[in-house]
């Protein structure tokens, strides 16, 4: 299938067995947490940001996981405004570090914009390829066929998509007939760069033979996305090409908190670093 792949695709440069660290914004103006000045929250990712690269991950990643309950489609202009900000902002804080974005729920074009805008690596993807109904609502449309000819038109092949297969938090009752290796095939033939392989809600463990179904249907790299902490990171990364750690990083495990530098450690030594 990668051979046919519709489209270039972008490479992702990142160190084998990469540990990724979640950077969960403040809740954005407009959105029914908000609080904070966009100043403000662009201030505090760059302060985590900080603490992640000083524990020694590899990458980072921005995310406006508090803007819950999440609405589809077309995001607020505050909302793009916002995250490019923070964007910028991390980047300017630990300038070597990739970093990658995602915008909640399915704003995929705008993270591609965000992420070209301040030169981040890559995004993170929802409903890339097959439909699903997710906590959010009905995910009726495929992202691929609109997404990369946006990404064409803004001129930001370079920036790299890493597509979650079987997104947590949704129901894939519609595609049970579609197995885990036949959905990395199509988002591999459609021109993701990467899959992301999850439990079913945040903080749940990624199963360890998910990731190896997934290792043998593609070429791709294979993410983990959901649930690594020291008791397992060993096990993800037997099959993982990288993990994103977004809970167990936090201050009690809470991804609603800020990171605990002494959990950070603690992965991070579970992990053979």
């Amino acid at each position: 299938m990668s051979a046919s792949s519709p489209a270039p695709v972008p490479a992702l440069r990142l160190p084998p067995k990469a540990l990724i660290a979640m950077i969960h914004v403040a809740a954005l103006p407009g959105t029914p947490g908000a609080a904070l000045s966009p100043a403000k929250i662009a201030r505090q990712a760059a302060a985590e940001a900080r603490v992640l690269a000083s524990a020694g991950f590899d990458a980072l990643l921005i995310e406006n996981m508090h803007d819950a309950p999440y609405v589809m489609g077309r995001q607020d202009p505050a909302v793009v405004a916002c995250m490019t900000a923070c964007a910028l902002a991390v980047k300017a804080a630990v300038p070597g570090l990739p970093l990658g974005v995602q915008v909640l729920a399915t704003g995929n074009a705008e993270a591609v914009a965000i992420a070209h805008a301040s030169g981040a690596e890559f995004v993170r993807c929802e409903n890339f390829a097959f439909a699903h109904v997710a906590d959010e609502g009905l995910m009726a449309t495929a992202e691929a066929g609109p997404l990369l000819r946006y990404r064409r038109l803004i001129n930001a092949a370079g920036v790299a998509l890493v597509c979650d297969v079987r997104k947590k938090h949704a129901s894939h009752a519609i595609t049970a007939d579609v197995s885990l290796s036949q959905a990395c095939h199509a988002a591999e033939f459609f021109g993701a760069s990467g899959v992301i392989i999850t439990g079913a809600h945040t903080g749940d463990p990624t199963s360890p033979d998910d990731l190896a179904q997934a290792s043998e249907a593609t070429a791709l790299p294979v993410w983990v996305g959901s649930g690594t902490s020291p008791a397992n990171v060993r096990a993800m990364l037997a099959h993982a090409d990288a993990i994103i750690v977004g809970s167990y990083i936090k201050r009690a495990g809470d991804w609603r908190a800020g990171p605990d530098p002494r959990r950070c450690k603690a992965l991070l030594k579970a992990a053979g670093r």
